[in-house]
């Protein structure tokens, strides 16, 4: 199936170069000058090469469409992270990096969608969005303007992200997984 180039997400495999790759974080740029592109950073999925790449919104590549399937996140054992198939009850262990940074997201119970190319995994689809509470927070600093002012902030699975001035520690905030950004204060 072929997408534009500013369709890749993280997580997605697509056909580039004669290989198979899935896109590790993807970063949507707009120049002052010229269009926008993605700059995709990119991981074969045989040998593990990296590569960054740019993909502007009129290219089109291939996505290569995987079985899908639905799991639960169950545990973290050393290095591995074990997940619980949802029909079969059965149990896949994965290694951390295969998942990447955006393992510290996976929570107790969390659904998950792993994508397999004959039967071997090749990705893996968090929530878009899960909700954290944050640990520490840097205190507001007086005259500061609150429009466009942000300040770190650190949530319980030790990610830092920027968050508004009137969020403190304690407090239950909604992220992105994509983009690891601060989305909203959670209900």
């Amino acid at each position: 199936m072929k997408i534009n180039g500013n369709e890749i997400r993280p997580g997605n495999v697509i056909q580039h170069d004669g290989g198979l790759w899935v896109a590790v974080k993807t970063q949507h740029v707009k120049p002052g000058k010229g269009g926008a592109y993605a700059q995709v950073e990119l991981k074969n999925l045989v040998d593990n090469r990296k590569l960054n790449e740019r993909f502007r919104s009129s290219e089109t590549v291939e996505k290569v469409r995987l079985e899908q399937k639905d799991y639960q996140f169950l545990y973290p054992n050393g290095e591995m992270l074990v997940f619980m198939d949802q029909e079969t009850y059965e149990q896949i262990e994965l290694p951390v990096e295969f998942v990447g940074e955006r393992a510290a997201f996976l929570q107790d119970g969390m659904k998950v969608t792993v994508e397999s190319h004959e039967g071997k995994p090749l990705g893996i689809s968090l929530p878009d969005q899960v909700t954290l509470t944050v640990a520490e927070a840097d205190a507001v600093v007086k005259g500061q303007t609150a429009s466009s002012s942000y300040k770190p902030a650190v949530l319980e699975n030790g990610i830092r992200i920027m968050v508004p001035p009137f969020i403190t520690a304690g407090e239950r905030v909604v992220v992105d997984t994509n983009e690891v950004a601060y989305v909203r204060r959670a209900d």
